[in-house]
This record gives C-alpha cells, structure tokens and sequence, in this order.
C-alpha cells in the first residue's frame, strides 16, 4: 500500500521511532566511559562488568531477527511504542538499581527497546516518503544510527564529569517520553497485518544462533579467540545459523525473507554497511582509549577531543542523503572510503607525542568518508527491494549491523592485545599505541574491501526504481 499520498507530516511520523533509535544506539556506547565508576560504585570486577554491554547487544541481537515477523502481526504504532515504553522501563530500572543484578535486568529490558525500534525506523521511512525525497530521509536514519555512538562517550563523560551513573539513564527518560508523544500523536500504521502461521521451530533457532553468535565475539574481546566459552558459542552460533537460513530459504512462511539476496543491489549496499559500520566501531573503541592511555589524557578532555568528529559525522550524514538522491550510490561511497582510507591511514601514524590537533583531523577524516558511504549505501540496497521485502531488509541489513558491531570491537581487541603482549622494553603507553597501530590496520583492511565493491557498484542496472 502507498502511504505517502496520505501522510501529511511525514517528518512528524518519523520523529518518534528516531528518538527512539537516536536514545538505542547512544546507549550502546555511552556507557563504556562510565564503566570504571559502575565497577567501583557495585563493587563489581572487570568480567561481571562485560555483561552490562554483551547483555545489552545479547538482547538486540535475539529481537532483531523477529521484528519482521512481529510487523505481521502487531500494527507500527503498537511495536513501537511498545519499544520505546520497554526502554523507558528499561532505564527507570537501571537508574534505582541497587546492584548488578538489577541494573543488568534493567539494560536488557533496554536492550528490547532498541531490537525493536531499529529496523522499523527504516521501514517507516521507505513507505512514507516518495521516492525523490527517500535519499534525504534514510541519511536522516542514518545520521542516528553513525551520530548517537560517535556522542554517547562525549555526552556521559560531561555527565560523569559533576553526577553519578545513575544520571546517565535518567537523561534518557524525558528523551523518551518526547518520542512517545510524537509517536502516539503523529505515526500511522503502514505495516500490513497478514498474521501468518509462526514457524516457532525458526524462532528458536533464530534466538539460540544470534543469541550464541553475538555472545561469542562479545566474550572474544575479553578471553581470547582460543577460549573453549568463545568457541564453542561462535561454533554452535554458526552451525544453528545455517540451520535456521537453510529452514527460512525452503518454509512457507518465513520469518526472514533471505531471498532478498537475489538482488545483487541489496546484497552489495548491505556488504558496504557492514564494512562501514566495522570501520566505525573499530576506530571508535581503538581512539578514545588511545587519547586516554597512549597520550594519557583525562576522560573529561578525551570527550572534547572526539567532539569534532561527532559533530562533522552528523553533518556528513544528513548531507550524504540528500547527495544520493542526485548522485546515486557509487560516486559517493567511493569517494567515501577513500576518504575514510586517508583518515584510518593518519591514525596508523600516531604516537605518544602526537598533538591534538592531528588526532582532531584524523578522526574528522575518518568521520567525513564513513558517512559519505553508508547512507547511500543503505539507501542503494533498500530501494532494490520491492515494498512487501522492505521490512525483511531493513531487519537483515539492523541484525547483521550488530553482529558486525560485536565482530569489529572483538577483532579491534584482540589486535590491540597482540601489539601490547608483543612490545617488549617500553613504557605503557607507548606498547598501548603500538597495540593500537594493530587494531588499525584490520580498520585499514576493511576500507579497502569497502572501496573494491564500491567500484563494483551499478546505480541504474541493479535498482528496482
């Protein structure tokens, strides 16, 4: 059905599932910064403390999968403020948490919230606008999914700066009362509801593979690849995940349609999100930590270092939408990586006595190319899709967004171990910088790839429109 002859405030329709996705993915990283004070204020250690981040993405990647299927059966409006009440729980929850226990019930039910917003944020918006305006309103969606994690450390670390950890959730809550209101007042319903019969033998694999995948390089991160916890997840993750595409490729009723990888459109846009978005949360969890233990500045002033970048982001990202919807996708994410390429190239470069303005200019680089690609990117897959297969791919291209997000933390990681273990006769921070020219060059790696598909890329043959 085409909704958007019918929406007269279209912005207004897509306000509340923004704030809602805005609030989710400045969740996922604002809180890393204030880890040290979690741990000392609930008298927690370092491993207890992982499960404040890996229950968090555990969640999202369990719901994530089943938003599809939840968009058959319940009505938008219903999913959405549904998402956004959970995460205002969620955060109410975290906020009076006395303990660990509490506060970790409290971020999982978050983590319901943001599973569930996420994907729809995207279908929303490819019903509701016409097809001329549809670049400008994904790098909208886009601006929040690159915007909110590139802020969340800054913005907590202004918080930590004069309040405790619990202020971090309370900010959230009248954020999201707003979205409730935009969201009861102004979304319509554009999901159609055929309530097909459930294939619950899917849904289980679907929460036991992601479930195992996302634990598996979440813990990866911490124990090692070699560990038999590590492995035995990311094994028996992989083996159920096959079961369940295999299951979904040949049911009649599928929870996830994968036969949207036959447009090679779709398949190629969602391969240059992933890159993407490793790039971003590789060289996002790598340089807050190198301006603090390589050049060993305060946390507040890290906050301000990344700044910038932030902001230049935001900018890029709500510029490269409307960019597509002149340009197409090839011309910009080649240009993109590129960019990216140079900036993740000058961060290879640092040391311990590297000025600020330098790691400024980096990062700005970096968070000029990455933008520039992924909307146009997400836009080029999306729109090769017929309508009936958009909430299928919005829900694909979400999932994998996270999967990815646990991978490239875990690669970054360990990478960043190996260089430290291997400098041998120097100070802390300068073995912390060499662990740190590690984990960049996997940053490196993945633009390079990035910018080889983006050559590979055909605006006008593979498209829908």
């Amino acid at each position: 059905m085409d909704h958007q002859n019918e929406i007269q405030h279209p912005w207004l329709a897509l306000m509340g599932p923004i704030i809602g996705a805005f609030v989710g993915m400045l969740s996922e990283t604002s809180l890393n910064i204030a880890l040290p004070q979690l741990s000392q204020s609930l008298n927690i250690g370092n491993a207890t403390l992982q499960w404040i981040v890996t229950g968090y993405m555990l969640v999202i990647g369990i719901i994530l999968p089943l938003s599809s299927l939840l968009t058959k059966w319940f009505t938008t409006r219903q999913i959405i403020t549904t998402g956004i009440g959970a995460f205002l729980i969620g955060a109410i929850i975290s906020a009076l948490a006395p303990n660990f226990p509490i506060l970790l019930t409290g971020r999982m039910i978050q983590g319901i919230g943001t599973g569930t917003i996420l994907p729809l944020m995207f279908t929303v918006a490819m019903n509701i606008f016409p097809p001329q305006k549809m670049g400008t309103a994904m790098g909208v969606c886009s601006l929040v999914i690159m915007f909110a994690p590139a802020v969340g450390p800054t913005l907590t670390g202004f918080i930590l700066a004069k309040l405790s950890w619990n202020w971090v959730f309370w900010l959230f809550v009248p954020v999201l009362l707003v979205a409730l209101f935009f969201d009861l007042k102004f979304l319509p319903n554009i999901s159609k509801l055929t309530r097909p019969k459930v294939d619950f033998a899917s849904v289980i694999l679907s929460i036991f593979g992601f479930g195992l995948l996302v634990m598996g390089f979440s813990f990866a991160a911490r124990l090692g690849w070699t560990s038999p916890v590590v492995l035995g997840c990311l094994i028996g993750g992989i083996l159920i995940v096959a079961v369940y595409a295999y299951r979904q490729l040949h049911h009649e009723n599928p929870i996830l349609n994968l036969k949207v990888f036959k447009h090679v459109a779709f398949t190629k846009g969602t391969l240059l999100v992933m890159i993407d978005f490793g790039i971003i949360l590789s060289a996002m969890y790598l340089l807050p930590q190198y301006i603090q233990r390589g050049m060993l500045v305060p946390v507040a002033l890290t906050g301000i270092i990344m700044l910038p970048g932030g902001i230049v982001n935001a900018a890029i990202s709500g510029l490269a939408g409307r960019m597509f919807d002149k340009y197409g996708a090839k011309i910009l994410a080649t240009i993109g990586f590129i960019i990216a390429i140079i900036g993740a190239i000058m961060l290879l470069n640092v040391s311990t006595h590297t000025s600020v303005a330098y790691i400024i200019a980096a990062h700005v680089i970096l968070m000029i190319g990455c933008p520039l690609a992924m909307s146009p990117s997400q836009t080029h897959a999306l729109n090769s899709l017929e309508i009936y297969e958009s909430a299928d791919g919005s829900t694909i291209i979400n999932t994998l967004q996270q999967i990815v997000g646990a991978i490239a933390t875990a690669m970054a990681t360990g990478l960043l171990q190996m260089g430290i273990t291997a400098s041998h006769g120097v100070s802390s921070a300068v073995a912390f910088t060499h662990g740190v020219h590690n984990g960049i060059i996997f940053t490196i790696v993945l633009a390079v790839i990035g910018l080889l598909i983006a050559l590979s890329i055909n605006n006008k043959n593979e498209l829908r429109h």
